[in-house]
Formats: C-alpha cells, structure tokens, sequence
C-alpha cells in the first residue's frame, strides 16, 4: 500500500481507536507518515521505542502508600484524561519477546495494571519484516491479533510530492524520476543501500558539500557504490540551475529539456520558488510547451505550494482542456 493510500486508511481506522501496526522495510517513511496523519488530526504525538524498553518499564514502579502496594506509571505515558493523541510504539517487533509480551493488556484493554490510557489516545506501531534483514523478533500471535496490519511499500510519485515539499535537490528528484528502481533498492546486500530516507541525507550532504572527491565518497557511504556512481553519471550532464533561471526569465522561447529526468528537475526548482512573482508567471507560459503529463505534474505541485495558482488565466485554460486529468 503506497504512503498516501495508507494515510487515506489510517485516519478512518483510528477514528474508531482500534490499534494499528504498520509493516515495510528500513527507510521507507513509516514513521513520517505516523507523524503526517498526526499532525492533521492537530492530535499530539508520543513516539516510543519499543526496542529500547524493559518488561517492566509499561507496569512502572511499585510503592508503598497505607500498608499496600501500588504502581506509579512512566511519566512518558499520558495522563490527562481531556486529551486527544498517538501513541507510537515504533520497531515493536524489534523488541524482546517480553517487551512485546507486557503490550498485550495496553493494545487491546487500554490498561497495564492499574493505568489506563485516556479515552482520546491511539495506538500505532511499526516495524520491519523478516526479510528486510532487520533484527527482529516473531511477533506473539496474541499480539499480532490485538491489531488491524497495513503494508507500507515505496512510491516514487508519493515521495516526489514529499521531497519537493521537503527541499530535497532537485537534481536528485530529477535522476531518481529516470530510475525509480533506485528509489529503494536491498538487492546488492552492502551495507549503504538507497532508500528514500538515504536519499534524503544524500540530498543534504550535495547541498552542504557540493560536487567532488568529497562528496563522491560520502556518496557512496550514504546511498551504496551502485546508486551513487549512476546518479554522478546523470548529474555530469543534467540541467542545471543557470538553465532554470533562463527558461523563468524567457518561459516562451528558452529551449527546454529533452530528458525526463532534466523535466522532474525543472518541475521541482519551479514549485520550490512558487512563491515568486515571476515563477508564477513563467509557469502559466510554460503549461502549453510542456507535455501534458508533466504539465499535470507541475499544476498539481503548483496547487499545493500557492493554491491561488489556479485563478492564473493560463492555468484557468490548461484546466478547462486537461482538468479531468488532475482527479
């Protein structure tokens, strides 16, 4: 299930405040897209490691008050009774079999002990699979029954929507348009491998270090030797930020990119300048000189940054033949 389908499914589910465990491999945007949903619920968020905790550390510790004992319950679990939040219990199934084994009470009857979770709080939790070669452990099959599973797998348009937001190049938006393959990629077994997450510190390290020896071998370290030798290739003869600017100061008659990849480029250095006047008004111009599908692209990327993009006469009449294309 790509990462929007799986934002579409969750709200629903937690609505209803049945738990819900998230499945897909290392570097994928599991947590991030916990932390989406959150955040348009405007509910908070708790994210707890469920690998670093004890069997014990849910129940809490005992005390001694008149003559009996009682258990005074973690701090890092809510105790308002007015609010609304996730609780997160991230690389659960990394967790020892106890850890797991001390979760049955909360996920399903809300309580450990003598504590129970506010009536506005949900629980998520999130792990690998087996075959990621992640250190895991076999999931309770009490457990595993205490939730409703969804499985998360890579996206390459679900993330190109997320990196343009979040300010990765877009020269490497651009590359990874022409070989999506590498969007996520375990096949070669090293230990540096790309996932969307490497991608995203790579995109970091480019920006910090710009191109070079350096860089070339933080690379390699960051995405494998692979992924890292092929986007040096695609980048020695990619467009460049100079080639940009040109075609936004004469959107009508500078020649544009032949490649695909150098498009999903262009795409993304207009939609992270869609706050400026004159991109705005480039970008109307160069609706009719673009193909449709990439024409698309930019008014869906250009809706989300500057929503009154849409009143632009240029886009009123790219809307009116190739409106039904946006739903």
């Amino acid at each position: 299930m790509k990462p929007s389908r799986v934002k579409e499914v969750l709200t629903p589910i937690l609505e209803s405040r049945w738990p819900v465990f998230l499945w897909g491999p290392p570097g994928v945007g599991k947590s991030s897209v916990v932390r989406q949903v959150v955040e348009s619920q405007r509910w908070e968020l708790i994210d707890i490691r469920a690998s670093l905790l004890d069997p014990t550390d849910l129940r809490g510790i005992p005390y001694v008050e008149k003559g009996q004992a009682s258990w005074a319950p973690p701090s890092f679990l809510p105790s308002d009774p007015k609010s609304e939040g996730v609780l997160f219990f991230d690389e659960l199934n990394a967790a020892p079999p106890l850890v797991q084994a001390s979760l049955y009470q909360l996920t399903l009857d809300r309580r450990v002990g003598e504590y129970e979770l506010p009536a506005g709080w949900r629980i998520i939790a999130a792990g690998n699979r087996s075959e990621d070669r992640s250190v895991v452990f076999r999931m309770p099959a009490a457990l595993a029954n205490r939730f409703t599973h969804l499985d998360f797998e890579v996206d390459f348009e679900d993330w190109r929507i997320w990196a343009t937001d979040r300010g990765i190049l877009p020269q490497v938006i651009g590359f990874l348009g022409t070989r999506r393959e590498l969007l996520f990629s375990m096949d070669s077994g090293d230990r540096t491998f790309p996932t969307p997450r490497s991608w995203e510190i790579f995109s970091e390290h480019l920006k910090r270090f710009g191109p070079g020896a350096v860089f070339d071998e933080i690379a390699v370290g960051t995405v494998g030797e692979g992924a890292a030798v092929e986007f040096s290739g695609y980048s020695q003869n990619a467009i460049t930020e100079e080639q940009v600017r040109a075609i936004i100061l004469d959107p009508e008659n500078a020649p544009l990119p032949d490649k695909l990849g150098d498009q999903y480029a262009l795409i993304s250095y207009l939609s992270s300048c869609a706050l400026e006047t004159k991109t705005q008004r480039a970008a109307g111009k160069l609706l009719p000189r673009l193909g449709v599908e990439m024409a698309v692209l930019l008014v869906r990327d250009l809706f989300r940054a500057y929503p009154p993009f849409a009143a632009e006469p240029a886009c009123l009449e790219f809307l009116k033949n190739h409106g039904a294309l946006l739903n």
